[in-house]
């Protein structure tokens, strides 16, 4: 690193240090990048030359460091060493940014997972199989589809179980759209959706959100682009929790249905966990609408199921595409998920479990609320915390032992207001004083960095 580059850099950190101390140099370096002294993906120097220019120990560099790379501040790359953090990088660098595990934190809050203290118990998998299966059997499982029919938010021409409703909306994206067409997406928006679609070549349109969900004037604004697809979350929006009310839900029809060529793709990954009654557009506008369930938040990530409805115009060439490859979704694996919506011990502990995800997050926002910080309704495992400055609450959160996801990842183009989104369905205990470090996080920047 060239002498002048790294002095010059040094001085930005000491022009900010006001605490010779591992937090105080983490304060001051987060302080220089929020102010753009340091720019991303800036090396930083040897810890030893920042010891020695500093006049601190290298033991305290190291720590303050550790305490920047748990912020998402600062990464190690390779043999570049340590860089500044890029926030809000498309393709897959997105998703790993919002969601990244790191090693250290005492409460881990930017997963986005469920609790598994909470998930129903799985049964046992001998004799869930009754009979052999074979190549020729139905893809769909006949017992789970016609439960799935009776439980479906509007009559549904095809149903098929996917592995996954990443790989649903993967297979469905993949046979909609073409090269340089235009999607529309939520703002904030889910960052492994806004990968598939940068990775498909889909330039997307964000259109901006409330605690009802999207807003129908700008999804009307966006169609006068001529987009070939909307991708909508229709309960427990992640990550701002809105859901749809059935007036929202009118609305953005009557705004898609002077649009017949547009297709709908729904993501209700909340599923079983969201207290509000199905919804789905498919209710007004079947021919247009995909809709996707997920049971990996209620029911387990691992089981890797979804159900998925649509015109049999659209999944039928999936369906038979996909005989091409996997062929179909484990027969057993829908067994075990007939018997754990069918089973009253597992119905009663995934109702269990969103009654406590509820209760967690209303004493979080309650906390929230008594330090000034009000957020709009919502419901799941999410909250959308609006923060001062991103990197000085995480840098905060981090400090207390707190993992939170970076809001920027979640952003789609920029102007967005500073958020971090918390998942405060993990916080099983002490939610007065997770409530109290999160508000001091929102505040950081105007606060001076929480000490």
């Amino acid at each position: 690193m060239p002498h002048l580059y790294c002095h010059k850099m040094l001085n930005a950190v000491m022009e900010r240090l006001i605490d010779p101390s591992a937090r105080g140099l983490a304060e001051a370096v987060s302080r220089a990048v929020g102010d753009g002294a340091l720019a991303p993906g800036a090396k930083l120097p040897p810890v030893r030359t920042v010891a020695a220019e500093l006049h601190l120990s290298p033991s305290t560099v190291n720590a303050a460091w550790q305490l920047l790379r748990r912020a998402g501040t600062i990464r190690t790359d390779g043999r570049r060493g340590t860089v500044v953090a890029t926030a809000g990088t498309g393709g897959p660098g997105r998703y790993r940014a919002a969601l990244r595990r790191t090693s250290g934190f005492g409460l881990d809050l930017s997963t986005g997972v469920p609790d598994p203290a909470l998930l129903p118990p799985i049964p046992a998998l001998h004799g869930l199989s009754p009979a052999p299966s074979s190549y020729l059997d139905e893809p769909v499982l006949p017992a789970l589809g016609a439960l799935l029919r009776d439980q479906w938010p509007y009559p549904a021409e095809r149903l098929a179980i996917f592995d996954g409703a990443m790989d649903a909306i993967d297979q469905v994206a993949s046979a909609l759209l073409r090269l340089g067409d235009l999607a529309v997406v939520e703002n904030p928006c889910f960052p492994p959706l806004l990968d598939l679609l940068e990775v498909l070549g889909v330039p997307v349109i964000g259109v901006g959100t409330d605690a009802s969900g999207m807003l129908p004037d700008q999804l009307a604004a966006a169609l006068a682009r001529r987009p070939a697809a909307v991708f909508l979350q229709p309960r427990a929006l992640n990550p701002t929790g809105a859901s749809w009310s059935g007036s929202r839900a009118s609305a953005l029809a009557a705004v898609l249905a002077p649009h017949p060529q547009v297709y709908v793709v729904e993501d209700d990954s909340a599923g079983d966990l969201a207290a509000g009654p199905l919804c789905s557009l498919g209710t007004h506008l079947p021919r247009q609408v995909i809709h996707v369930r997920s049971f990996s938040k209620s029911h387990g990530p691992d089981l890797r199921l979804a159900a998925v409805s649509g015109p049999a115009t659209v999944l039928d060439p999936i369906l038979e595409r996909r005989l091409l490859g996997q062929g179909w979704t484990s027969r057993l694996l829908q067994h075990l998920l007939l018997t754990l919506l069918t089973d009253p011990a597992s119905v009663k502990a995934v109702r269990s479990a969103r009654d406590e995800y509820a209760l967690r997050r209303r004493l979080i926002t309650s906390g929230l609320a008594a330090s000034g910080i009000a957020l709009p309704p919502g419901e799941g495992l999410n909250i959308w915390l609006p923060v001062e400055d991103e990197q000085a609450a995480l840098l905060s959160l981090a400090s207390a032992g707190i993992g939170a996801a970076a809001g920027t990842a979640f952003a789609v183009g920029p102007g967005m207001e500073p958020h971090l989104r918390v998942t405060v369905g993990l916080v099983a205990a002490d939610h007065d004083e997770v409530s109290a470090q999160l508000a001091r996080a929102a505040q950081a920047a105007t606060l001076g960095v929480a000490r």
